[in-house]
């Protein structure tokens, strides 16, 4: 086979991936993960850059930490549940949530399979993070110091959250 032809197969290979690729941002769509199962955990950072807003992005997709005190969900008190900033999932009910004295939004406990953790080594320290387990957003960390009877804090950035008020 040529060079020049090879060169041609690897184009329109490029342009079929980049088109379906373009058209999944487009539609808004999930992609499959490994069991066939509808994920947002595959979708790729553009199309979160694209979506959510600087400070929510930096926080969710760079795991970055916002400043304590400074969220706009760490001194709020109305009942409802706590949603993903991303994709809307349920996380947390109001009726767990705590004044841990931290400046973050702090919960006993979150709904059923609706946070996954990983270990976290950064800066110098060993903790547990949460992310949202349908899209794979970076909320916070998990401490074991909260009351009981979990025992556990979830400590969340407020910009990782969206709020929906009992009804």
């Amino acid at each position: 086979m040529s060079t020049a032809r090879i060169t041609i197969i690897f184009a329109a290979v490029c342009l079929t991936v980049l088109t379906q690729w373009a058209w999944a941002e487009e539609k808004n769509v999930t992609m499959k993960d490994k069991q066939g199962k509808e994920s947002m955990r595959n979708l790729p950072d553009s199309y979160w850059k694209s979506k959510l807003d600087p400070e929510v992005y930096n926080v969710t997709r760079c795991s970055l930490t916002e400043r304590p005190f400074t969220g706009k969900y760490w001194n709020h008190h109305e009942s409802g549940t706590y949603v993903c900033s991303n994709c809307k999932m349920p996380l947390f009910d109001s009726k767990d949530k705590f004044d841990s004295g931290t400046g973050w939004p702090s919960f006993s406990q979150a709904e059923t399979n609706a946070v996954d953790t990983r270990l976290d080594k950064s800066v110098g320290m060993v903790r547990d993070e949460i992310i949202c387990r349908h899209c794979g957003a970076h909320l916070g960390h998990v401490f074991r110091d909260g009351p009981v009877p979990t025992g556990k804090r979830y400590c969340v950035n407020s910009a990782s959250l969206n709020f929906e008020k009992k009804k």
